[in-house]
């Protein structure tokens, strides 16, 4: 097809998709829907005025709030599930007047909500569509995630904020076809456009992102949505809920739903994960807001009529060293090999790469496997230059997120997934909000009060004030904050800026719980690891802001878990230490807090997928490496038992004058002990080096060590990784 036929088709798609975005955004349905919110907001303006002072006094304690919980009184709304779609739930009907609960069984963000792409997106992609195939329905959901995305810009600044995404070009035909799109996604954000998308030439790509493939690039376009943290703006939304009288709780699970005589749900039996106490609570109106586990609150309310209607569908991502993406642009690629979107995105001075698609059961406990890992980095090393080797080793960290797509039981085809979020009455009187994406999930919220409002028959003080209602730490913050925290307190630069980044305006409140390091600089701000930010002060404020394990810490209130599993399983006794002084946790407690963390890092961050990948390399030594390799085993196998021990390692180790920390030394087996059966076998060594060699592997301590007692390296290492 030629360049010109290409061109006019460019502009066909321009015209066409002017002329459907104009049509559909001018319906009488829409102008009168806007023109009813907008009056709506504006008689609540006062009243969103006196929501948006900054709260003074600290936070409720857990046991406060437990207490409220379990006396007895009458609550207007019962939520259950603590994601971004409950605490969205609980902040709209709290701040309309009504008298709200919130309980979750984990920690609040511990499920979907924590493991998406880190987006604040309009989503182009439907955007396309809605378009092509003039799908209002489509439309309007572009149209409300634009809304929603610049509203969470706005109401959360220290998490969130613009980021420019290239779409490299690679064939002519494409510079027309994606300029259209895109173009049209700026349209349609109107006054809410981020900043304008633009093409540009293949210099200025491969300047703005040096490591990509630049064979046949022809250039690429830019455009803008948003990033988040958004396992802390899902926290920052429960804080500012419960700052406003919400009585929110985590770790409390629903045993059973309560019914009046007639049938219709009146609250909910529960227990308390931590202690093991139970009580009843008491609701006018009950929600579920629990994502992939909408089905099972559903079966509590409705066990002879309800309908399955959760069809999850598993999201793997994988963390890559920083060093792979530009700091401030992101890369995305519509086309992958089987028609998947794959983005790959700077994110907390790392990379995200993702996403996967694939249906998936019902789990508290997802697991990213060996399978989908490789395809990312399979997609990855498409669009990246082939001097970068991109390596198994280099994953830092995999997770599986459940996205609860759903069927809408209100329609008679059952077979197709509702693109957007479902209100559900139940019989019993049950309202189920499922489905949507993080991005809506302040709109979700809206109309489900809506809803709860209209069916049980609720008072309220006022309507949705939560458009522009600013999150926990937004009040005072400002860009330039971190720098008040260097010279006020004397922390380092990219100490502050995580601290500012993190907590907003209520990062000094932290700044002042941190101890004297007795250095010259940094005066305060004890890192609980060299290459990463995080405080143990952080630790002490995380139980302020109601984290009860030590995963609640470093996968929540911290990313650690979500950035590098190894730095995560080396941080944890002394996140466990600091934790037990807070908590009064005993010597056994500690232990249990202890494996949870170390298991749920090793399931559900990538680690047994990783060992699984070493597992399965081929082993591809030479006579000479290999010969070496048996050489470096026998010299901590002296007594010729084809294993190695704990022992083993200590007494090398010792006999070298090298002080290794007890647990550092188990650390060091269990690393390379793919079998765990508490030895190290020849094999087992073989396939270490092997992994090293072929860039399944690129750090490991135990090698590091051998190498720096013993000299030259018994194998050369891929690119020079360890």
């Amino acid at each position: 097809m030629s360049w010109v036929r290409f061109t006019k088709t460019g502009v066909a798609v321009v015209a066409t998709s002017a002329a459907a975005v104009l049509a559909l955004d001018m319906t009488n349905e829409r102008r009168f829907q806007r023109q009813v919110k907008d009056h709506f907001r504006t008689v609540h303006a006062d009243r969103l005025a006196e929501l948006n002072k900054r709260a003074p006094s600290a936070l409720p304690t857990r046991k406060d709030i437990l207490t409220n919980l379990s006396k007895g009184e009458e609550f207007d709304v019962l939520i259950i599930g603590g994601g971004a779609t409950g605490a969205g739930v609980a902040l709209d009907a709290q701040t309309r007047g009504l008298k709200t609960a919130l309980v979750e069984l984990d920690d609040f963000s511990s499920g979907t909500s924590s493991r998406s792409t880190k987006l604040i997106h309009g989503g182009v992609r439907y955007l396309q569509a809605a378009i092509m195939k003039l799908d209002l329905e489509q439309y309007r959901m572009v149209k409300e995630a634009l809304f929603e995305r610049h509203n969470l810009l706005e109401i959360a600044p220290h998490l969130s904020s613009p980021l420019p995404i290239m779409l490299p070009i690679y064939k002519l035909w494409q510079v027309p076809y994606y300029w259209s799109g895109i173009k049209a996604y700026d349209f349609v954000s109107g006054k809410r456009v981020l900043k304008n998308s633009f093409f540009i030439n293949k210099s200025q790509a491969l300047e703005r992102f040096p490591m990509l493939r630049n064979e046949s690039l022809k250039g690429a376009l830019i455009y803008y949505d948003g990033q988040h943290n958004d396992a802390r703006m899902n926290l920052a939304i429960i804080l500012t809920a419960i700052r406003h009288g919400a009585a929110c709780a985590n770790h409390v699970r629903v045993e059973k739903l309560n019914k009046d005589e007639t049938g219709k749900v009146i609250g909910a039996h529960v227990r308390d994960m931590v202690t093991g106490g139970e009580w009843d609570i008491k609701a006018k109106a009950v929600i579920n807001a629990t994502g992939p586990f909408t089905d099972s609150i559903r079966l509590m309310g409705d066990p002879e009529t309800a309908r399955p209607i959760c069809a999850p569908s598993s999201g793997v991502h994988i963390t890559l060293p920083g060093y792979y993406s530009p700091s401030n642009t992101g890369l995305l690629d519509p086309d992958t090999s089987d028609g998947r979107v794959i983005f790959f995105l700077p994110w907390e001075r790392m990379t995200i790469a993702g996403t996967t698609d694939a249906p998936s059961d019902v789990t508290l406990s997802p697991q990213p496997t060996d399978h989908d890992i490789e395809f990312i980095l399979q997609e990855i090393r498409g669009y990246l230059s082939k001097d970068v080797s991109v390596r198994r080793g280099d994953v830092m960290s995999a997770w599986s997120g459940l996205r609860p797509l759903v069927r809408d039981p209100n329609k008679k085809d059952t077979k197709s997934l509702a693109r957007n979020h479902i209100i559900e009455v139940g019989k019993s009187g049950l309202i189920t909000i499922a489905g949507g994406k993080w991005t809506t999930y302040r709109h979700m919220a809206e109309e489900t009060v809506d809803r709860v409002v209209e069916v049980h028959g609720l008072k309220t003080e006022n309507g949705c004030v939560t458009p522009g209602l600013l999150l926990e730490g937004a009040h005072d913050w400002n860009s330039l904050q971190y720098i008040h925290l260097v010279q006020d307190y004397g922390m380092e630069v990219d100490v502050a800026q995580h601290l500012s980044n993190t907590y907003g305006d209520r990062a000094f409140v932290v700044a002042r719980m941190c101890k004297m390091t007795g250095k010259r600089w940094p005066i305060v701000g004890q890192r609980l690891h060299p290459e990463f930010p995080y405080l143990d002060a952080e630790v002490r404020y995380a139980v302020r802001e109601y984290a009860c394990t030590a995963i609640d810490v470093i996968a929540r209130r911290m990313r650690l878990a979500f950035l590098n599993t190894y730095a995560a399983h080396e941080v944890l006794p002394d996140v466990v230490r600091v934790m037990g002084q807070e908590l009064g946790w005993s010597s056994a407690e500690q232990r249990a807090q202890l494996e949870k963390a170390r298991t749920f890092i090793d399931m559900e961050m990538g680690q047994n997928a990783k060992q699984t990948a070493v597992s399965n390399v081929a082993l591809n030594l030479t006579k000479e490496e290999m010969q070496r390799a048996k050489e470096r085993f026998q010299q901590l196998d002296k007594d010729r038992k084809g294993h190695i021990t704990v022992n083993d390692l200590r007494k090398h180790f010792r006999e070298h004058n090298q002080k290794i920390d007890e647990r550092v030394l188990h650390e060091l087996l269990n690393e390379v002990d793919l079998n765990k059966n508490g030895e190290i076998e020849i094999a087992e060594f073989f396939q270490l080096y092997s992994g090293l060699k072929g860039g399944q592997l690129t750090g490991n301590r135990l090698v590091g060590y051998l190498d720096e007692i013993h000299g030259t390296p018994s194998v050369n290492r891929a690119c020079g990784g360890i």
